[in-house]
C-alpha cells in the first residue's frame, strides 16, 4: 500500500492509526518475528518512506539523525517545538519564556565593586514564525496525515520528513533521484536556514553522517542503522541556486566547519555614568581565559537576539540556534561579557548560550546544535588552552555565588536534561572512565542518560511531576537510600526537594568527587561538607572509576572556608583600585574530607567599572587558590590552608 501524497487539488487526506501498520505491511514480511520486529520498526519505516516519496534511504536517515538521532521523545517537542525522529517544527506554543537573565535576583555581572546589574525585560515574541518553525503544518499539507499523527506516530513523522525532503527537490528542480549525492540542495533547505553558510553546514554535518555510518538503539529501544558511504561526494554545486542570502559573517571568532555571523553586543554609554552591556578588555594578554559556560536562553532566537543588542541588558559571546545549529556571535573573547553572576568566572570565561528553556525542560535539544556547539567549544578551548574537563566546561548550575548573599538567586541552567555524556562524546573527550565501573578514591559521574530518569516536579505545575525524562543528574540522600532526607545545602537555606530548578542534592555527568564509602549499592562521595549517598549498582552503575588530585585541611585544622571567587589578597591591589574582599560563603571543607582539584591559581580580580578603559587593571595577588568540585557548583579553597593529595 502506498502512502498517498497531496493531490494537486490540495485535498487532504485523514487518517488513523492504522496507517501507521498500513505503512509498514510491505516491509515486514521480511522483517524477524516476535520482539525483534518490534525493535526493527522504525527502520522499517525509514525503508518505506523513501521508497513511496522517492529519497534516498541512506538521506532520511542522515537528516534524520542529525535532527533527534533517530529518537522520538515519546512526542515530547524539543526546545523549539520539533516533534518526532525528523524534527517537524510546529512552535505556537513553544517561544513563550521570560528573558534568561531576568529571572530571579542574581546579577549576571557579579561584580560587587559596581550596583548590581538586575534587568528586566521581557522576550520578545516575533510578530510571524519563520518557516524552520512550521515544518509540520507543512508535512501535514504533503501528506494529507494529521499535524497529531505527524507529532505522536514516529512512521508517519518520518513520512512527512520524506515528503518535505521530496517537495524541496522538485522546488529546486532537481530530479528525485536514488544517488543521495544528488539532494545536497534539499538537504540544506530541509535545515530551514535563509542563508548559505548555515544551511551549507547543515547539509555537510548530514553527509558526513552519511559517509561514516551510524547504528544505534533510541531511547524507544529501536535499533536503526545507516549504512556507511565513505566515498560519498554531494553535488554541493546545487546551493548556488538555492536562493539563499548570503551570511554577513563579519571579523567572526569561529571554526571553519561551523555558521557564524556577527551580531555585535552594543558597547555603549547611556544615562547618569552608566554603560553597557560588556567590558572591554585584552584577553589572554592580560590575563588567561580558563572557562566556557553552557546556558540555555529562555528564549526563543529572534527574541534574545534583540535582548543581546540592548545596552541596557548583559551580553554573551555566543548564541546557537536550535534548528539548525547556526551560532551568532555577540562580543570578542578579549573582552568580558557579563553572563555568569560571577565577576571572577565572568573574567576568565566565554559564554555560550543555546536557544532552549529551562521552564519548559523536557523538551530536548538538537542533535545539529549539540554537534556545532562541540565544534565551537574545541576550537575555544584550543585556541586559549582550556582543559577539556567538568571543571573548566560549566553549566551555568556550576558557576559558584561570588559571595553569601548571592548563593540562593543563582541560576541553574541549563538543567538536568543537558545531555553532558553525549556532548563530551562530541567534544572528543568520552567520560569513560578507566578500570574498575565502582571506581576507587575518585569517581566520575556517568549515569546513562537515557535510561536515567530521577522524579523532577515543577516543569508545567508547582509541585506536579515532570514528564519521563532521560537526564545528566543523579540524586544525593544523607544515607545509603532512598528513605534517608536529601542532602541539604546551607547556603540556599531551603528544605531540599525534586524540583526541576533544585541543585541542593544531585550531582552532574561528568562532575568528579572523592569516595567517602560504600554500602550494598550505595556509594558515599564528599559533597558541600557531608557525607552524600548515591545509588551506584554494579551491574548498572551511576559512576565510574576516575584518577586525580585532592585537597584535605592541612593537619592541625577542623575545617577551611571556601569561596566563591579567588580574589587577590589586600596587599596585591595598587593605588586607585579598591581592594575586593576576600569573603567566604557559607561552607567549610572539614578535616578528613578530600574534593578533587581542578585548576590551581593565583588570586585575579579585573578592575573594569569605567566606559573609558584607561583605569581598567588586572590585579595578580601572591595567595594562591584551588578549584575543586564541592557541590553541584565548583567553589576556591587557599593553597596555604590545604594539602594535595593523589586520589587513593
Amino acid at each position: 500500500m502506498r502512502v498517498p501524497a497531496q493531490s494537486a487539488s490540495g485535498h487532504r487526506r485523514t487518517r488513523t492509526a492504522a496507517v501507521t501498520a498500513a505503512l509498514l505491511f510491505p516491509l515486514l514480511g521480511a522483517a524477524p518475528s516476535g520482539a525483534q520486529t518490534s525493535t526493527n520498526s522504525l527502520q522499517l519505516a525509514f525503508a518505506s518512506a523513501a521508497a513511496e516519496y522517492q529519497v534516498p534511504q541512506s538521506v532520511l536517515l542522515g537528516v534524520s539523525y542529525l535532527q533527534s538521532r533517530w529518537d522520538t521523545h515519546a512526542g515530547a517537542p524539543s526546545v523549539t517545538g520539533g516533534y518526532g525522529p525528523m524534527h517537524l517544527t510546529d512552535a505556537r506554543t513553544a517561544l513563550a519564556g521570560a528573558a534568561h537573565h531576568s529571572e530571579g535576583t542574581e546579577d549576571a555581572r557579579g561584580d560587587s565593586a559596581r550596583t548590581p546589574l538586575l534587568p528586566s525585560a521581557e522576550v520578545p515574541a516575533p510578530a510571524e514564525l519563520p518557516a524552520r518553525l512550521t515544518t509540520l503544518p507543512k508535512a501535514a499539507e504533503l501528506t494529507g496525515l494529521s499535524a497529531a499523527e505527524l507529532r505522536t506516530d514516529p512512521a508517519a513523522n518520518v513520512a512527512g520528513g520524506a515528503a518535505l525532503l521530496a517537495d524541496a527537490q522538485r522546488d529546486l528542480g532537481e530530479p528525485l533521484s536514488d544517488d543521495p549525492a544528488d539532494w545536497y540542495a534539499a538537504v540544506a533547505r530541509f535545515s530551514g536556514a535563509d542563508d548559505t553558510a548555515t544551511a551549507a553546514a547543515y547539509a555537510n554535518d548530514v553527509y558526513d553522517v552519511i559517509r561514516s555510518g551510524e547504528e544505534r538503539t533510541t531511547d524507544a529501544g529501536q535499533r536503526v542503522a545507516l549504512a556507511a558511504r565513505p566515498g560519498l561526494s554531494p553535488a554541493t554545486d546545487q546551493l548556488a541556486d538555492a536562493g539563499l542570502r548570503t551570511l554577513a559573517t563579519g571579523d567572526t571568532e569561529c571554526p571553519k566547519s561551523v555558521s557564524c555571523e556577527w551580531i555585535p553586543a552594543p558597547y555603549e554609554e547611556f544615562g547618569d555614568n552608566d554603560y553597557g552591556n560588556h567590558d572591554l578588555g585584552d584577553r589572554p594578554a592580560s590575563q588567561s581565559i580558563k572557562y566556557i559556560v553552557i546556558h540555555d536562553t529562555e528564549g526563543a532566537w529572534d527574541g534574545v537576539l534583540n535582548l543581546v543588542q540592548d545596552p541596557t541588558y548583559v551580553s554573551w559571546n555566543y548564541t546557537l540556534r536550535s534548528t539548525d545549529g547556526h551560532i551568532a556571535q555577540h562580543v570578542k573573547a578579549k573582552d568580558v561579557a557579563w553572563h555568569a553572576g560571577n565577576w571572577y568566572v565572568n573574567a576568565k570565561s566565554i559564554g555560550l548560550e543555546h536557544e532552549g528553556f529551562l521552564a519548559n525542560p523536557d523538551a530536548w535539544y538538537t542533535e545539529a546544535m549539540y554537534r556545532s556547539s562541540a565544534r565551537l567549544v574545541k576550537y575555544l578551548t584550543r585556541k586559549y588552552g582550556i582543559p577539556l574537563d567538568r571543571q573548566h566546561i560549566l553549566g551555568h548550575d556550576n558557576v559558584p555565588g561570588p559571595t553569601t548573599g548571592t548563593v540562593p538567586g543563582m541560576h541553574t541552567d541549563p538543567g538536568p536534561y543537558w545531555d553532558w555524556r553525549h556532548y563530551f562524546e562530541l567534544l572528543g573527550r568520552p567520560l569513560d572512565g578507566p578500570g574498575s565501573k565502582q571506581g576507587h578514591g575518585v569517581l566520575t559521574i556517568l549515569p546513562d542518560y537515557a535510561t536515567n530518569q530521577p522524579v523532577y516536579t515543577g516543569c508545567v505545575t508547582k509541585g506536579e511531576p515532570c514528564a519521563a525524562h532521560g537526564s545528566s543528574e543523579v540524586r544525593l540522600y544523607s544515607g545509603p537510600g532512598e528513605d534517608y532526607p536529601l542532602i541539604k545545602d546551607i547556603g540556599l537555606g531551603t528544605t531540599p526537594g525534586t524540583g526541576v530548578n533544585d541543585i541542593s542534592s544531585r550531582v552532574s555527568t561528568g562532575q568528579q568527587y572523592a569516595v567517602a564509602g560504600r554500602e550494598g549499592q550505595w556509594t558515599a562521595i564528599w559533597y558541600l561538607g557531608q557525607k552524600a549517598w548515591f545509588r551506584n549498582p554494579a551491574k548498572d552503575p551511576t559512576a565510574v572509576r576516575a584518577s586525580g588530585l585532592v585537597v584535605t585541611p592541612k593537619e592541625g585544622l577542623t575545617s577551611v572556608p571556601v569561596y566563591g571567587r579567588a580574589y587577590p589578597e589586600a596587599a596585591a591591589y595598587p593605588a586607585g583600585v579598591p581592594a575586593q574582599a576576600v569573603s567566604p560563603l557559607p561552607y567549610t571543607l572539614p578535616a578528613g574530607q578530600r574534593y578533587v582539584v581542578g585548576d590551581k591559581v593565583p588570586g585575579e580580580y579585573y578592575y573594569a567599572v569605567t566606559f573609558t578603559t584607561d583605569s581598567h587593571r588586572v590585579v595578580v595577588g601572591k595567595d594562591l587558590y584551588y578549584e575543586i568540585q564541592y557541590g553541584h557548583r565548583v567553589a576556591f579553597v587557599r593553597a596555604a590552608d590545604v594539602d594535595v593529595r593523589p586520589a587513593r
